[in-house]
C-alpha cells in the first residue's frame, strides 16, 4: 500500500502494471478504488496545507524520534 501512496504522489502519478497486478492479488478493484480515493484526497488535502501554509499540528513523530534505540 506503501508503493501506491508513494506512486500516487508523485507527477504524473502513473502506477505501473506490476504495481496494480500486485496489489490486485490483495486488493478487491472495490477496495483498490476506495484506497486510491483515500490516497489521492489525502495528496489533495496535503498540497492544499503547504498553499496555504498550514502548520503541521505535530500529532505524527516517526518512532525512531520518540522513543531511544534498543
Amino acid at each position: 500500500m506503501i508503493d501506491l501512496a508513494d506512486a500516487m504522489a508523485t507527477t504524473p502519478s502513473n502506477i505501473s502494471d506490476e504495481l496494480y497486478e500486485r496489489l490486485s492479488q490483495r486488493f478487491s478493484a472495490e477496495q483498490l478504488l476506495e484506497l486510491g480515493g483515500q490516497i489521492a484526497f489525502e495528496n489533495y488535502r496535503a498540497r492544499l496545507n503547504r498553499v496555504f501554509d498550514v502548520p503541521s499540528d505535530q500529532l505524527y513523530s516517526p518512532l525512531s524520534e520518540t522513543s531511544p534505540p534498543n
